[in-house]
């Protein structure tokens, strides 16, 4: 819960505020009876480790920085081919809980321009 406190939108008092509490408990069940917390978290152990980057990608790539969130364009730009950036100002980490539609929307225009 400390994460959601931590990456949701900073307006709100509670987690649940921002994120329906239904949806909260499902994503936590989710990993807590799959027993799959700890391997979720092994990309960021081993992006901490690595000792050299991958070579960037040529793929196209589509960013949404939410508001709670960090997005640095530069360092983005650096390691992908980023064709389709976007800056919100409402939503967090957990976009897909916090701001749904907002997110769907913006997949669905960077696929318009990559298909």
């Amino acid at each position: 819960m400390e994460k959601f406190k931590e990456w949701t939108n900073a307006g709100k008092h509670l987690p649940d505020d921002a994120v329906p509490r239904d949806r909260l408990l499902a994503n936590v069940s989710v990993y807590w009876f799959t027993g799959t917390a700890g391997s979720s978290a092994n990309l960021y152990y081993e992006t901490t480790h690595a000792r050299a980057m991958p070579p960037p990608s040529g793929v196209p790539t589509g960013v949404a920085v939410f508001a709670e969130d960090l997005g640095i364009r530069s360092v983005g730009e650096k390691w992908h081919n980023v064709t389709h950036w976007s800056d919100f100002d409402t939503g967090g980490h957990f976009a897909a809980m916090e701001t749904p539609q907002l997110l769907v929307s913006d997949i669905r225009a960077f696929f318009a321009t990559v298909t």
